[in-house]
């Protein structure tokens, strides 16, 4: 007999299995592990982000930290992602991958957007959106960044920093549970083993309904690791990453006549007994630091991130509805694969020439990623839904007549060489100096035709920087910079160029209460080329141009001993430059068109009050998000998708050091919005008021 159990009680066993481990691990560090004494700890360095203070640092940069994330509620990358006013939502790939526009631009969104852990190329692939276990803080790293990170998008680049193990023991688990049923348990300990030798297993596991019809998902995670100390200047870092996720494909909600309301925002419109789309990652990261001397530390490191994505969906079709509510579907079965492979060595530390100061990084990268798609779809046979009134079933997979549609697998491989030269000419005026020289091949693969395509090239991405401080609590730095994404399916035959960009930036660092209150201020220019495009025949090309410009302000720290501040907002305006055919909607553009999912105008801010109850320490916290009104699909000018604020109320009380309760509310005015879309047939609907309580035990 087959034993089932229902979402609570799975729910319960694993929280209750957990709470068994806790006393165990306790004392197996009581009578196993002796006290380890006079470690000499080596700081973790950030891979090619050098030794440099915030004010001398020519570029917007905004570090989310683990008690930034912890106030917000933070438990993946969308929600972290919110707390930047530089950063849009964008079309998810029915809820698949993490995909967002930094400054108005997204990559290719074909695949997910790129972001690095630990300095390591690491978003691309398929392994389902990113959960935030195992992440210490979040960094938005504004503007141009190709002459150290290589390609990528000019608005910026997003880097995870994960948790690594320390030589202090410590640990907590959270159990929480809110709306839509949703269940979760949190992990996260960490203990020296000897001398030289420390560990940290972190993992998670969520179990969830959700405020969309027949929408569960189920994922978990382990994040291991483990540090090794071979002298007091050197240093190993090993981390695993295994992630299982079940996600059903949701594409949202439709509009009609560029109409937005018509069906409840918990309407689904796929199949559910299609069932969930499995997505797994395996990744292994290591890293080893070698401090030389005062002036000069080397890092060498290594990843492995394989991804995968399999499943059957039923998915929204283009076309809009008919005035009934008749709307038609099509299905697609895929099993796609991805590993990424990064190297990296690096070299940064500081010389004079003369009274002249000079910090550099120097180093050598060398990547690979493999993209292997192969889908099935049906668009012929009618698996149309009524909107107004769905009934699901009609269509059973069985029926389906599923035809190839594609079997590809492109390699792209780049080997790259930067340096980077910070010129300190006096106290007060330092000079950023940087390029980076990419070599780069892709070869494409169609199994379909037998056909293979291969295309290389060798790109150069500058940087200059000036940075004036005026005083140590106010700095002013301009700083101008190229990037360049090379483009999926170039070949030597269709002669794609790579997208380029070049991006100017002027901004004010300032430091106020000491330090405890930092702030930025940011005006930028952004221009695009060589998007990728169709002709009038529908062949590839890369003739698109667009723009971007907007100014940014954000404020972070403590107003008071008991009082902190989270606000950041941004006004970005685009548009295309030119006209011309997407390459991915096949839909025309207008000159002047808005790219889409980004507002004018984003805001979010919170606001945390320490105090006490009953004399335990209390936390009272309010946020809001304000995102302005947006294109809700490219080229098509009368579908905007309507602004909206959202706000957030939570508490966090400390009943003792070993236990801490926590409350929140989300969009507590339960307003109605949507995040964001691909045209009116895709449209994902923001979440109604929602809760979650949660429960703290550290050890």
């Amino acid at each position: 007999m087959k034993i089932s159990f229902n979402r609570t009680t799975r729910w319960c066993v694993s929280s209750f299995v957990t709470l068994l481990l806790s006393p165990t691990i306790s004392y197996a560090e009581d009578s196993e592990l002796k006290p380890v004494e006079n470690i000499t700890v080596i700081g973790n360095r950030q891979a090619y982000q050098g030794d440099f203070t915030v004010l001398e640092t020519p570029q917007a940069e905004l570090v989310i930290s683990e008690e930034v994330l912890k106030s917000a509620g933070v438990v993946d990358l969308v929600q972290a992602l919110d707390l930047s006013a530089s950063v849009a939502r964008q079309n998810n790939f029915g809820g698949l991958w993490n995909s967002f526009a930094i400054r108005g631009f997204v990559g290719d969104e074909n695949l997910p957007s790129n972001y690095l852990v630990n300095g390591f190329n690491a978003g691309r692939g398929f392994g389902g959106p990113r959960d935030l276990s195992g992440i210490e803080s979040v960094e938005v790293l504004k503007g141009p960044r190709a002459a150290l990170f290589g390609r990528g998008e000019p608005g910026g680049t997003i880097n995870l920093v994960t948790k690594r193990p320390t030589f202090e023991r410590d640990g907590e688990i959270v159990l929480s549970a809110g709306s839509f049923n949703t269940y979760r348990t949190d992990v996260d300990w960490t203990s020296p083993v000897s001398d030289m030798v420390a560990i940290r297993l972190v993992g998670f596991y969520e179990d969830a309904e959700s405020y969309r019809d027949t929408v569960e998902t189920t994922k978990y995670g382990l994040n291991p690791s483990v540090a090794i100390l071979f002298s007091d200047q050197t240093k190993l870092n090993y981390e695993l990453e295994y992630t299982q996720q079940e996600i059903p494909f949701d594409r949202g909600v439709v509009a009609m006549n560029n109409e937005l309301g018509v069906i409840p925002e918990s309407r689904f419109l796929g199949e559910p007994s299609y069932g969930p789309i499995e997505t797994g990652v395996l990744g292994h990261q290591l890293e080893f630091q070698r401090n030389l001397n005062d002036d000069w530390t080397a890092l060498v490191g290594f990843n492995y991130r394989a991804t995968s994505l399999e499943g059957l969906a039923s998915e929204n079709g283009f076309a809009l509805p008919a005035e009934d509510g008749t709307f038609a579907r099509f299905s697609r079965s895929r099993d796609y694969d991805a590993v990424y492979q990064v190297f990296r060595a690096e070299l940064n530390g500081s010389f004079n020439t003369g009274n002249i100061v000079h910090r550099v990084i120097v180093g050598v990268d060398a990547d690979t990623f493999e993209n292997d798609q192969y889908s099935l779809r049906d668009r012929s046979t009618d698996q149309s839904i009524n909107i107004f009134n769905p009934v699901y079933g009609q269509s059973p997979a069985d029926e389906l007549e599923l035809a190839d549609n594609i079997d590809r697998v492109e390699t792209q491989e780049s080997s790259g060489l930067f340096i980077q030269d910070q010129i300190s000419l006096t106290d007060n005026l330092d000079v950023r100096v940087g390029v980076r020289i990419d070599d780069y091949q892709q070869k494409f693969v169609n199994r379909l035709n037998d056909s293979v395509s291969e295309y290389s090239k060798t790109q150069a991405s500058p940087q200059f920087g000036v940075v004036f401080k005026s005083s140590e609590a106010l700095s002013f730095y301009v700083v101008y910079g190229e990037n360049f994404r090379p483009l999926s399916g170039a070949t030597d035959e269709n002669g794609l160029e790579p997208n380029l960009s070049e991006s100017t930036e002027l901004g004010l660092k300032f430091a106020l209460n000491d330090g405890d209150l930092q702030g930025n201020i940011a005006i930028f220019d952004v221009k695009q080329s060589n998007i990728a495009t169709l002709d009038a025949d529908y062949n590839p090309t890369a003739v698109g141009e667009a723009g971007s410009q907007g100014i940014e302000f954000d404020l972070t720290g403590s107003l008071t001993d008991s009082l902190s501040l989270w606000l950041s907002y941004a006004y970005t305006e685009t548009e295309t430059k030119n006209e011309f055919t997407d390459a991915v909607g096949w839909a025309f553009v207008p000159a002047g068109s808005d790219l889409l999912n980004v507002p004018d105008h984003q805001l979010s801010t919170q606001l945390v009050q320490q105090t006490e109850l009953a004399g335990k320490p209390v936390k009272l916290i309010g946020g809001v998000l304000y995102v302005g009104e947006r294109s809700g699909e490219f080229g098509n000018t009368a579908f905007n998708l309507p602004s909206y604020t959202t706000a957030r109320l939570a508490a966090q009380y400390e009943i003792s050091e070993q236990i801490e309760f926590s409350f929140e509310i989300n969009n507590l005015f339960d307003k109605s919005y949507y995040s964001n879309s691909y045209g009116p047939t895709w449209v994902m609907p923001g979440a109604p008021r929602n809760f979650r309580l949660a429960t703290r035990f550290r050890f």
